[in-house]
């Protein structure tokens, strides 16, 4: 051979050197490849423990997912949750050959080598087959200049031919269809068959399959969301291939690509989808619990890779219905709001309020940087405009407008926030921090703490029966200047008969401020707090005779956690809201039960009491619109809330088997609404509750919580309660009680007494 060499003209001795070298080049190209001098090569472990980063699924009380926290949003499945059609489409759209070869199709391969580097034409790919893409996407590209696609097509070749002799094809199909990238960040077949189409991959139809498939060639391109009728032609495409390759009839390819392409796209992220408040809220949580959970090797959880599944007492349908009703009644609310004001609205004209609006974008500190005033600053904001979108209930458009103009816009929204327990337990069941999570970050739910005004007064009560104040203890009406020269009176309310007289029912129900701070008064500031106390609220109260009108500032999660205890034997339950945290397979890491009081905060007997006032606030009170307006006929009790200057407004619902928590008003304390009428909680924040209940009644799913009744009230209860709503001072109370005196120089309210012949013959308290 090598005579023969020797024996050929130079210019073929140099051809053939020229090849030789090329030939040796290039195996030491391989083998350098394959010994990991251009990064190191998966071994045949790692291969066969292959794990990849995994979405942790948020799922409601029924196990509907509610959120993922991912940074690829990836849910695995196996190969049995795969329908046929699925594995048919894309084996006849990827890979037709798939269960012929051994991961490589050596043809593809060369045309990529020599038409990539000989030829630089990049456009030459292609041929991959499904096992060298599943390198790809386990492993990724990376840059390795000019030879960079070279280099990275070997890699997968080597990584494939590994997978192919560790795993079945099945186990590759599943590996695949579990690892690839579709539209929108998503990653596997579950989650797009998830986001694309709400539902399961093992319930997708054969045309939903071949969306998804037909989405792999270009997942921007090809995105039914963005490009519904490119993503159509390509499914037809798919349908096409699986035709011609004898996988579904003629008639079942004209059959699925006469059909529209309807999408059922579902959010899961951060700002978008359903109850993204409580999402955010979990999240901070998850991160907590996991830090003191290590898993089997020793290290921390991860709540962005490890695919944890967190089970939450959230109600999906009972979100939605919550959701719906916030949005609704606000959206309506807030054009009252605004009207009311017309151009004079605070977000308008308070230049304080504006000014520390601005002081909160990144904007403003880079101008304050620069050495400009706080008016230079305001007027650089003034001046730039452009096309921006603007939030406004679903009536989102593009407009030209300035920073200005976005800040003051966004000033003048109300806000609100609802929560919904389970009273017996405490498991929480709708959490809506806000209206709209995109544009407003702030958790009314978990974050905010507000005047909780009326909504307070049934603890006041409640203190009043512990300490012996009978239900048909009479209080006047009248108004009374107390230390400091504070002179509480009933909002909206004519001038009262000096001599009339309440029982605590009706004061309550009619939510009168003076009676409240006079039965405060009588009981003892000190009683009201260490009944609080009793009652679940956490927070300081502050110890004034103002604390009766609700002065304090609470969370809707305190004044949940109190006012359950009055549909639960007494005992405050502690709001929580997950159930159990469990790993990829199932199984438990962490499991959490209710938090329920061991002591009742009161006794059996006030409890009922407290339970019928508020069933009177309802049924006559300044809650009774929701019989007369919203015709609901459930089993309520409650209390509506509106605080100093009509700046938040409140109500809470007692049934039986549901308490609701509502807040309503605006982020900046200093704006409240324009008047009582349009703030009062009972137009503020009761309706909201009031569409949440009636939607619930519609649906049969919930008759369990919507028909249950209030245990009967005992007979004795009953008893106490027997009197009359008013009472007038008797001739001789009359001539010798100076009204206008005791106005100026009681400084502590107390009971009226009754006059001589009443408290002879009258019935006891």
């Amino acid at each position: 051979m090598l005579e023969r060499i020797k024996n050929l003209p130079k210019p073929a001795k140099i051809a053939i050197g020229i090849f030789s070298s090329l030939i040796i080049i290039l195996l030491l190209f391989y083998f350098s490849i394959y010994f990991g001098v251009f990064g190191k090569m998966p071994d045949t472990q790692e291969l066969s423990q292959l794990k990849q980063s995994e979405a942790t699924q948020v799922l409601s009380a029924e196990g509907e997912l509610i959120g993922k926290y991912y940074v690829f949003d990836r849910q695995p499945i196996k190969y049995e949750q795969l329908p046929q059609h699925l594995i048919e489409g894309l084996i006849a759209t990827e890979d037709v050959r798939f269960y012929d070869h051994s991961g490589i199709d050596g043809k593809s391969l060369l045309r990529v080598f020599f038409k990539t580097l000989l030829l630089q034409d990049k456009s030459s790919g292609g041929g991959s087959t499904i096992t060298l893409q599943l390198a790809k996407n386990l492993y990724g590209r990376k840059n390795y200049g000019p030879f960079g696609i070279v280099v990275n097509k070997i890699q997968e070749a080597i990584i494939a031919k590994r997978l192919e002799r560790i795993h079945g094809k099945k186990e590759i199909l599943t590996l695949y269809l579990n690892t690839v990238p579709f539209s929108d960040n998503t990653y596997g077949i579950e989650s797009a068959a998830a986001k694309f189409f709400d539902k399961r991959t093992s319930n997708l139809t054969l045309e939903e399959s071949a969306v998804l498939v037909g989405m792999l060639k270009a997942s921007h391109y090809f995105n039914p969301r963005i490009f519904p009728e490119r993503s159509r032609l390509r499914r037809d495409v798919v349908l096409f291939q699986m035709n011609k390759y004898g996988y579904i009839t003629d008639v079942q390819m004209e059959e699925a690509k006469q059909k529209d392409l309807v999408l059922d796209y579902q959010f899961y992220s951060h700002d978008q989808g359903l109850a993204p408040y409580f999402r955010e809220q979990l999240r901070k949580d998850l991160i907590s619990i996991l830090d003191t959970l290590p898993n089997k090797n020793g290290e921390k959880f991860n709540i962005y890779r490890d695919g944890l599944i967190v089970h939450t007492t959230i109600d999906y349908h009972m979100q939605e219905l919550a959701e719906n009703a916030t949005r609704t009644h606000l959206e309506v609310l807030q054009q009252t709001h605004e009207k009311s004001y017309g151009k004079n609205g605070p977000w308008l004209k308070n230049k304080d309020i504006i000014l520390d609006a601005a002081r909160r974008t990144d904007q403003f500190q880079k101008l304050k940087a620069n050495g400009l005033s706080d008016d230079d600053i305001l007027a650089e904001l003034g001046k730039d405009t452009r096309e921006m979108k603007l939030f406004d209930y679903g009536k989102e458009k593009l407009i030209k407008a300035s920073t200005l103009d976005s800040i003051i816009h966004y000033i003048k929204f109300l806000n609100a926030g609802f929560l919904a327990v389970e009273p017996e337990t405490g498991a929480v069941k709708t959490w809506v921090g806000g209206v709209d999570f995109e544009h407003f970050k702030f958790d009314h739910v978990s974050q905010s703490k507000r005047q909780v005004g009326s909504t307070f007064k049934p603890i006041v009560y409640t203190a009043a029966l512990e300490n012996g104040i009978g239900p048909c203890s009479y209080f006047s009406a009248n108004e009374v200047t107390y230390e400091g020269g504070w002179t509480p009176s009933n909002s909206g309310a004519p001038e009262e008969d000096p001599y009339m007289n309440y029982n605590l029912t009706t004061a309550l129900s009619q939510s009168m401020n003076t009676i409240a701070v006079k039965v405060l008064m009588e009981t003892g500031i000190g009683n009201v707090v260490n009944q609080a106390k009793k009652m679940g609220i956490t927070s300081d109260l502050p110890r004034v005779p103002s604390i009766a009108l609700g002065t304090a500032e609470l969370s809707l999660r305190e004044v949940a956690r109190a006012f359950t205890s009055y549909a639960n034997d007494g005992k405050p339950s502690t709001p929580y809201y997950i159930s159990r945290i469990e790993d990829g397979e199932g199984n438990l890491l962490a499991e959490f039960k209710p938090k329920v009081a061991a002591n009742r905060a009161f006794t059996e007997t006030n409890r009922q009491i407290m339970i019928e006032m508020m069933k009177a606030t309802v049924n006559e009170g300044t809650a009774v619109r929701l019989r007369s307006v919203y015709g609901l006929q459930n089993d309520i009790a409650g209390k509506t809330g509106t605080t100093q200057a009509n700046k938040d407004g409140w109500f809470v619902g007692i049934t039986p088997k549901l308490l609701t928590v509502t807040w309503v008003g605006t982020d900046d304390h200093r704006i409240g609404f324009r008047s009582t009428s349009i703030g009062q909680g009972a137009n503020s924040a009761l309706p909201i509750f009031a569409l949440f209940l009636k939607s619930l009644n519609e649906d049969e799913k919930y008759n369990e919580i919507t028909k249950a009744r209030f245990p009967p009230t005992w007979a004795s209860v009953a008893e106490m309660m027997d009197c009359e709503p008013e009472e007038r001072d008797g001739f001789l109370e009359r001539l010798l009680t100076n009204p206008d005196k005791e106005r100026r120089k009681n400084q502590t309210g107390g009971k009226k007494k009754k006059g001589f012949f009443k408290r002879l013959f009258g019935k006891k308290n």
